[in-house]
């Protein structure tokens, strides 16, 4: 067999190193994503043995460039064996960015045409999930820096923006701006633009997710104060009314007299 040149064996070690630099790279700050988002790790250690967002994390990045090599079997069975030890289930073909944090992660689905950016957090029983049975883009894109409060539903072919907040348990169907915070069923932002640039603002991800607004408790408010108006108005009016009717009872006791 013939000997590559030693320009060519140099070159292909050298990517070699750079592909191992990668990896190393990425397993650092997948574990430096767990740090910054996750107040009860206490060492490494524990990052590696004992989370199950980071070994599905780790599972599926093996899975995904198995998947780009056209390895599409081997893939699948690899996200199902992560799917069994983690309960939960990445798609091979999901692409997925720098500094994801999958926070518990039982029940989590992400579909084949999903796309993450970097930075993002997700919490457990969180879907992104297709609309339509087609061979297309049918999964939800997400921007950097979004959180996905858990239980939430992002479905259909669309992009949540970047440092977005989408409420627990909320059902998103449509397109979310840069910033928005979203919730309910269906989702529906409910921050101000003042709010929304003070968010942006912010160094990491904003995880208060019992501060976030009701919009079905606005709208009871808003309801019990149109009525407290409208009563006010109606008071206003009878007191007209009465004193109309007084001065009508005068004029017809005047004309009397007459």
């Amino acid at each position: 067999m013939a000997m590559l040149p030693p320009s060519e064996r140099r070159c292909g070690c050298e990517n070699l190193l750079i592909r191992r630099r990668q990896v190393f790279k990425t397993f650092r700050e997948d574990i430096d994503a767990v740090f910054q988002r996750d107040p009860a790790v206490r060492s490494t250690l524990e990052v590696v043995v004992c989370y199950p967002g980071f070994h599905a994390l780790q599972f599926h990045r093996l899975a995904h460039k198995l998947w780009q090599f056209k390895w599409y079997f081997i893939a699948r069975f690899i996200s199902q064996i992560s799917r069994f030890f983690t309960g939960i289930e990445i798609h091979p073909g999901a692409k997925i960015g720098h500094g994801f944090f999958i926070d518990h992660g039982m029940g989590v689905v992400i579909g084949e045409t999903a796309e993450i950016g970097d930075n993002c957090t997700i919490y457990h029983g969180v879907t992104l999930g297709g609309t339509s049975w087609a061979k297309e883009k049918r999964h939800p894109t997400l921007g950097d820096d979004v959180v996905i409060g858990s239980g939430a539903k992002i479905l259909g072919p669309f992009t949540v923006g970047n440092g977005s907040k989408i409420g627990s348990n909320s059902v998103v169907v449509k397109e979310v701006p840069d910033n928005a915070t979203v919730v309910g069923v269906p989702g529906r932002m409910v921050l101000s633009e003042e709010e929304k640039q003070q968010q942006a603002k912010k160094q990491r991800p904003d995880l208060e997710h019992g501060s976030l607004p009701d919009p079905q408790a606005q709208a009871t408010g808003l309801l019990f104060e149109q009525m407290r108006k409208m009563e006010m108005q109606i008071n206003q009016l009878k007191e007209q009314q009465k004193s109309l009717e007084d001065q009508l009872e005068v004029a017809k006791t005047a004309s009397k007299g007459a």
